[in-house]
């Protein structure tokens, strides 16, 4: 009896064996089956428990401060003292060991003027143009004409992004219909043609610092406002040209003494 239980135990062992063993071969089969398409191309089915990374993709890293045992154990490989020893602290890569370093040694050449520079804001007349068909700029004229206070009143500029002034561009001139008449700190000489070719006038002002924050911020000062600054030398020559529609240049002073005599003239016949 006790042989016979024996024996049917063994058959047990070994029937549960083979079942098991058919099981884990039909898994691996199951997981890496290939799906074979139109083309022939083999595709591997993706299941979770054959997700893994690739052979190598991550590695452990040292564990250092273990014992000596481990070979990186009480200085973890670092030595006694110094400057690399310390935590954080590591030699400049463009150290060479006390010698002129490599960036000293050679020339310099050029400079830079950006410490100097007064980047102005663009404006383009088609934008001009656009922000007038949508009657967010008041009406100008050649005696009240716009300024920079009324761009920056129309929503075209934040005040505080006006540093040091505004330039008007000739982009989109195919679009301006309108006579716009304006003061500009600056005006390039395909804008200055397309305001002239639909009837309007165009004059470039010099505003320093003082005096834009006077123009713009009036509140902030007491009156009388302080006068505005002439340019300095290494501007003079811009806005003493016709070429430009400077202020200073000749033509427009003459201008401007025509129409104070016009207005005076005007004025004594109306007394």
């Amino acid at each position: 009896i006790a042989l016979m239980m024996m024996l049917s135990r063994l058959i047990q062992n070994s029937v549960c064996r083979h079942y098991v063993s058919s099981l884990s071969v039909m898994n691996s089969c199951f997981s890496s089956m290939s799906l074979q398409g139109n083309e022939g191309e083999t595709v591997t089915v993706l299941r979770l428990n054959n997700l893994a990374d690739n052979p190598g993709a991550s590695k452990k890293g040292r564990r250092v401060g273990r014992g000596i045992g481990s070979s990186k154990g009480k200085t973890c490989g670092r030595g006694h003292k110094g400057q690399k020893a310390r935590a954080g602290g590591n030699v400049h890569p463009t150290f060479e060991g006390g010698q002129t370093k490599f960036y000293k040694r050679l020339p310099k050449r050029g400079f830079k003027n950006s410490v100097h520079s007064e980047p102005m804001l663009p404006l383009n007349v088609g934008r001009l143009q656009d922000y007038i068909d949508m009657k967010r700029l008041p009406p100008c004229s050649e005696d009240d004409p716009w300024t920079l206070k009324h761009f920056v009143e129309a929503g075209l500029f934040n005040m505080t992004s006006v540093k040091h002034g505004i330039k008007l561009l000739g982009k989109g001139a195919d679009r301006l219909k309108s006579p716009i008449h304006m003061e500009i700190s600056r005006a390039s000489n395909s804008a200055i043609e397309a305001v002239e070719a639909a009837g309007g006038t165009v004059k470039t002002v010099h505003y320093n610092k003082l005096a834009l924050r006077v123009l713009l911020k009036p509140d902030k000062f007491q009156p009388p406002l302080p006068r505005q600054a002439r340019p300095p030398p290494r501007l003079m020559p811009y806005y003493t040209s016709w070429e430009n529609r400077g202020y200073l240049s000749p033509q427009m002073q003459l201008k401007k003494l025509k129409n104070a005599a016009g207005s005076s003239e005007e004025v004594n016949q109306e007394s």
